[in-house]
Order: C-alpha cells, then sequence, then structure tokens
C-alpha cells in the first residue's frame, strides 16, 4: 500500500471515528433523560409467557406514570425491563393540563420517550388540536409528527396536509405536501407552510397561493398574520385583483384596511385600462381608491398603437364616487415631470389629468414637441376623447415654434394659444392677445421667399393636410422682409426659444432632467385682481 493509499484510508477511519462519536453522543443526550415508568393501576394482572414472554399483560382502567406524564388504556402489555409497553382502546396521554393525546393504540418506548399512537388519533394543546391516523411523539425533543395526513383546528384557522410535525413547547408547526389553510376570510394553498399557533403567523416557505375574494396572493417567502389578515411578502411576490398586478422585490398587504404596499422594483399593471406603473415604492387602498408611486416612478400607458411613458418624482392618484356609473379619478404628478411618445413629448414641473372631462393640465414651465413644433407658455391643458387630442389650450405667455431649419423658425406669439384637432390632427389654430408673427412663406418649388413680420389682436390659422393654407385677422401691422433684408432684431420674437435640448430623447431619457438654462425662463407675469366689492372687506383691509 502506497502512501496515497494509506492516507485516504486514514481519513476514512477518522471520518467513521467521529460518526460513532457523534451516535455515542446523542445516544447518551437520550440516557440522560431516562427514567422508569411506573404502573399505577390496573384491574387485572396476569403473565403469559409463551403468548407474550416478559410482559404483564394488564386489562381494565389501565394508568401509567413517566416522569410528569400519565397514560391511561383499557389494555396494555407492559415490558419492565425494556421500560415500554404496548397500550390498547381508549388511549389517552396527559401532560400537565395544556396537552393531552388520545387514540385507540400506543407504543411507548421510556427508553427512548417515543410515543407512537395508532388510529383516531387526537392531539390537543391549549387551543388547538390535531386531527390525524398515525402520529409519532417524541418527549425528549418535544415534537410530534404525522405521515399519513393530518389536520390541525387552530381558532379560525384549519390547516390539512399529508405530513406535518408540531411542537407543543415552541407552538411550531410544519406542513409539507398539499398543504391547505382554510379562513373565513381567505385560503392559503402551499407546498410548505409554517404556522405558529401562539401567533396565528403563517410562514410561507415554498410556493403558495393565497386567495381572498377578489384578491390573489402568489408568493414563496413571506409570512402571513391570519388573525389580522396581514400579509408580509418577500422574493418577487405578486398581488393580483380584477386585472390589476402588483408585484415587487416585497409586498405589505392588510386585507381590512384594504392598504398594500410594495418596496423595490415594483411593477402595477392594470390589463383592463392598458396602463402600468413602475418604480421603487408604491401604495394603493383598494376601499377609497387612493394610490401613490414614487422613487423612479413610470407611468405608462399602452392603450394606443404608441405608447406613453411619463416620469415624475411622485405619482398620486385619487378616485371620486367610487364603484358607481359616475366614479372617475384624478393623477397629479409632482416634480420633474417628463414623458415621451414617439408622436409627442413634454416637460413640466406638474401634471394633473382628471378622467372626468378627460383633461391633462400641465404648471410650471410646460413645454410639447410634436416633431418640429414646440409650444410652450404658464399652462398648457390638454383635452383628449378617447385617448385621442381633441383640443390644446396654452395660457400665458404663450409660444408656438417650429423649426425649418437651425436659423428659420415660424413663430406666433400671444396671451394664449388654442388648438383644435380632428382626428388627431392639428385642423385650426386661434391666437388671442398681443400676438405677434414670423412667418417664411415658400413658393410652388418650395423655396423659401422671405419672413413676415406680423403684429395684431388675434388670429387664426387653418390647416388642410397638415399644411396651413388660410389665416384669417383682423386690422393688423406687418411687413414682408427679403431674406437678406431681415433685420436682426426682427428674427426671432421677444420671447422665442427653442429648448431641443431639454427635449425626451427616448423612454429612458424621461429619468434625466435637464432644466432651462439661466436667462430661458418665464418672466414673472402679474395678473389683475378684481376689485374689493365690499366696505367691510376694504376696513379689514386697512
Amino acid at each position: 500500500m502506497n502512501n496515497g493509499h494509506r492516507l485516504l484510508a486514514f481519513c476514512i477511519l477518522c471520518l467513521f471515528g467521529l460518526f460513532v462519536i457523534a451516535q455515542n453522543e446523542k445516544k447518551r443526550e437520550r440516557q440522560k433523560a431516562e427514567s422508569r415508568i411506573y404502573l399505577l393501576h390496573a384491574d387485572v394482572l396476569r403473565y403469559d409467557q409463551f403468548r407474550n414472554p416478559g410482559a404483564q399483560i394488564l386489562v381494565g382502567n389501565v394508568k401509567f406514570r413517566h416522569d410528569d406524564v400519565f397514560m391511561y388504556c383499557d389494555s396494555a402489555c407492559f415490558y419492565e425491563l425494556d421500560n415500554s409497553f404496548d397500550a390498547f382502546g381508549h388511549v389517552r396521554m396527559v401532560q400537565g393540563d395544556t396537552l393531552s393525546l388520545v387514540g385507540d393504540v400506543l407504543y411507548y418506548d421510556g427508553m427512548q420517550q417515543l410515543a407512537r399512537v395508532r388510529h383516531n388519533v387526537i392531539l390537543k394543546h391549549v387551543n388547538s388540536t390535531l386531527y390525524t391516523d398515525s402520529l409519532d411523539y417524541d418527549r425528549l425533543y418535544d415534537l410530534g409528527y404525522f405521515f399519513e395526513g393530518g389536520k390541525l383546528v387552530d381558532k379560525d384557522n384549519v390547516l390539512t396536509s399529508d405530513w406535518g410535525e408540531y411542537s407543543p413547547s415552541t407552538r411550531e408547526a410544519v406542513f409539507n405536501y398539499n398543504v391547505k389553510l382554510e379562513n373565513p376570510k381567505f385560503t392559503i394553498i402551499s407546498d410548505t407552510l409554517h404556522y405558529n399557533t401562539r401567533t396565528s403567523m403563517a410562514h410561507i416557505v415554498g410556493p403558495s397561493n393565497i386567495d381572498s375574494g377578489d384578491n390573489h396572493i402568489y408568493s414563496e417567502s413571506g409570512y402571513y398574520d391570519t388573525q389580522k389578515d396581514q400579509a408580509y411578502l418577500l422574493d418577487r411576490s405578486l398581488l393580483t385583483n380584477k386585472g390589476k398586478k402588483l408585484v415587487g422585490d416585497s409586498l405589505y398587504y392588510d386585507s381590512p384596511s384594504g392598504i398594500g404596499k410594495a418596496y423595490g422594483n415594483i411593477r402595477y399593471e392594470d390589463e383592463l385600462n392598458k396602463n402600468m406603473f413602475t418604480g421603487n415604492y408604491c401604495y394603493y387602498n383598494e376601499h377609497t381608491g387612493y394610490s401613490e408611486a414614487a422613487d423612479s416612478a413610470l407611468a405608462i400607458d399602452y392603450s394606443q398603437k404608441d405608447t406613453l411613458y411619463l416620469h415624475a418624482d411622485t405619482f398620486k392618484i385619487f378616485t371620486y364616487n367610487m364603484d358607481t356609473d359616475s366614479m372617475y379619478r384624478v393623477m397629479h404628478a409632482y416634480h420633474k415631470v417628463r414623458s415621451y411618445r414617439t408622436d409627442i413629448q413634454a416637460v413640466c414641473d406638474s401634471l394633473i389629468y382628471n378622467t372626468k372631462d378627460s383633461c391633462m393640465s400641465m404648471y410650471k414651465d410646460p413645454i410639447v414637441w410634436n416633431g418640429e413644433q414646440q409650444v410652450l407658455g404658464e399652462q398648457i391643458h390638454v383635452f383628449m376623447n378617447d385617448s385621442t387630442i381633441d383640443s390644446l389650450q396654452v395660457l400665458y405667455q404663450a409660444l408656438s415654434v417650429e423649426r425649418i431649419d437651425s436659423v428659420h423658425y415660424n413663430q406666433v406669439a400671444g396671451r394664449e394659444i388654442h388648438g383644435y384637432f380632428k382626428d388627431g390632427t392639428l385642423d385650426n389654430t386661434w391666437v388671442v392677445g398681443n400676438v405677434f408673427v414670423d412667418y417664411y412663406p415658400f413658393d410652388s418649388d418650395s423655396l423659401m421667399i422671405g419672413m413676415n413680420y406680423v403684429e395684431t389682436s388675434e388670429l387664426k390659422m387653418y390647416m388642410k393636410d397638415r399644411k396651413l393654407y388660410r389665416i384669417w385677422m383682423p386690422a393688423a401691422v406687418g411687413t414682408m422682409y427679403p431674406l437678406g433684408m431681415i433685420p436682426p432684431d426682427k428674427l426671432y420674437l421677444e420671447n422665442f426659444a427653442w429648448f431641443d435640448y431639454i427635449r425626451p430623447r427616448d423612454k429612458m431619457d424621461v429619468f434625466r432632467w435637464r432644466g432651462k438654462k439661466k436667462g430661458t425662463e418665464l418672466k414673472i407675469s402679474y395678473k389683475h385682481k378684481a376689485p374689493i366689492q365690499k366696505l367691510d372687506q376694504i376696513l379689514k383691509k386697512k
């Protein structure tokens, strides 16, 4: 035998020795708890060495004691030398005033402190009851386990499974294979479930489905408080309700209050209305219809041919007249709002969308782009009709810019701009109040003729085939400048600005906030207030 073989043999012997030592240690631990079984009573005691060698045959009101445990039966075979007995008929084992175990047959080994109960087994502990056909109860480790199906009844909860175990000292139950927890309010179906009868807390450690009314939860890790009807779920658990889905790294759901929260890589989707939220935090109250999303929040609407992506620091949705025919919702988006769709892009500081009148309002430096067209003002209101734009209002310091090339821009400025659409395409525009226009006409060969500068009080422009074909205005002052003779101060209107560097370029660019360059912000506008109408108001002001 070479040195390598000797070393291998030595290692195997060492491992075998460690195994034997561990087994002996375990055996010694059980032996330390050894004590004798005492026969306290039997109506009849006899011996039958031919049929039951070494056994005392006991009949009638048999009673044993082992440590602090009392055991009762109709008849038994008592093996005193082995410190064990077999009990038959109306078997009952009682430990203190909290634990009782009954069945038809009991095989009790006092050396191992192991009780094996068979047929019509009932284990009662405090307020919990376990029903099964076969139960092994290890007194040393205070653990009972069944392997041919069992049912645990605890308060309003009924748990069933093919295999399971229960510890009276910790009041912890473990259920495996075809697990079902039934409660009047919900049902849990799982592969593996831990349940504590003291706290009524179910610990989900395997694929599980929780159904509660219209709510369905799928989770592979988490906790469910069956008393409070609250769920704490981990590992990308999924909550669904009437076509709505909420998934996140962790979820919290309180059924009585209808409040759900999600944290980390969340995804909330409404398959019916074809919209969704993503982000790292989401809150929802199903009773009030209020929801909130923050931390990299992104609203996505895919109800149309083109998908809209909308980002803000915080989203809040309020529901009014819930569960009625007149129900409507109002969405608020706060701070650094950016949206992208291939045909239209927008930025602003805050946004409100009301489903009642299908109006989307943008505030504080709002800008909207459509192709080479840019619109801005102090406020922008967009009215929708079946998710298609119906009209547009730009209020105060309104400016519409169309880029022709890097130098030339068609420009319209006024107090207000109203745009009206037909089949989603701009049909006509109405500009009101202190109207200024820089417009570059083209000849039939698509060559730029010059620039037409106009000042007027009102302007109406009509479109045909996406091109301007008619203009109306009252008395106006204007000049037509040839291309080479345009005065520098007329090339751009006073409030002209082209904010292409702010514009969202794609769906991921909505997360990259870019503000206006210094000096290009809208001027502060002072709006006149109505005069005080009552004398007492004047006196209070003084």
